[in-house]
């Protein structure tokens, strides 16, 4: 599935790109991530901070609208309490939650369609198609590694604006739509989420 989602949309990409070569701008761009997941199992839950960093491109299919690919490096988590289900023995107390620190760090390919609103705003919107790099999952002393799924697919929702000499922000909600993590490490299927925040440069 992530392999056909890929092939996809590195197709559209390839053939927009060769339709508009003479218009493509370029740029680069980073920023803050304020994290968290959704689960049942995870309670107590805090946003971690975390960051962006990548590049961009802009590609005019019209008089107000873009397509614009991304490739990030981008780091996602939480900080929370898992309930365990664990009991030492028959009728015993059940197990208090522990803390918890989960972090994943992905390289995100989003393809988004910006449209313009009015002068220098815009809404961008569209999917992400999200490459696990490396995870960890931490319990006080104790790391675990390899609990992270290799691939996410997520929706990306946000609004950008454009200032003189090329600079821009972005302020966006990032959401997953599959599990982030492994189906045999939580009984549920715990998703990403997000609020990021950034700066960037057209050149």
């Amino acid at each position: 599935m992530k392999k056909t989602f890929l092939i996809i949309s590195l197709s559209i990409l390839t053939l927009t790109i060769v339709h508009s070569q003479e218009k493509i701008q370029f740029g680069v761009k980073g920023g803050i991530n304020f994290t968290s997941m959704t689960s049942d199992f995870l309670i107590d839950k805090d946003y971690k901070t975390g960051f962006h960093i990548g590049v961009i491109s802009e590609i005019p299919i019209g008089n107000k609208f873009v397509l614009q690919p991304e490739i990030l490096y981008s780091t996602q988590g939480t900080d929370g309490k898992v309930i365990l289900d664990a009991i030492p023995y028959p009728g015993a107390p059940g197990v208090p939650p522990h803390p918890v620190t989960i972090e994943l760090s992905y390289l995100q390919i989003p393809v988004l369609a910006k449209i313009q609103i009015v002068e220098n705003f815009s809404l961008e919107i569209g999917p992400s198609f999200n490459f696990l790099i490396k995870d960890k999952e931490t319990f006080g002393t104790t790391s675990i590694k390899d609990v992270g799924e290799n691939f996410e697919f997520s929706g990306v929702v946000g609004i950008s604006y454009r200032l003189k000499g090329g600079v821009f922000g972005v302020l966006r909600y990032v959401n997953g739509f599959t599990a982030a993590l492994k189906r045999n490490h939580y009984d549920d299927t715990p998703k990403n989420s997000s609020f990021n925040l950034g700066l960037g440069y057209m050149f």
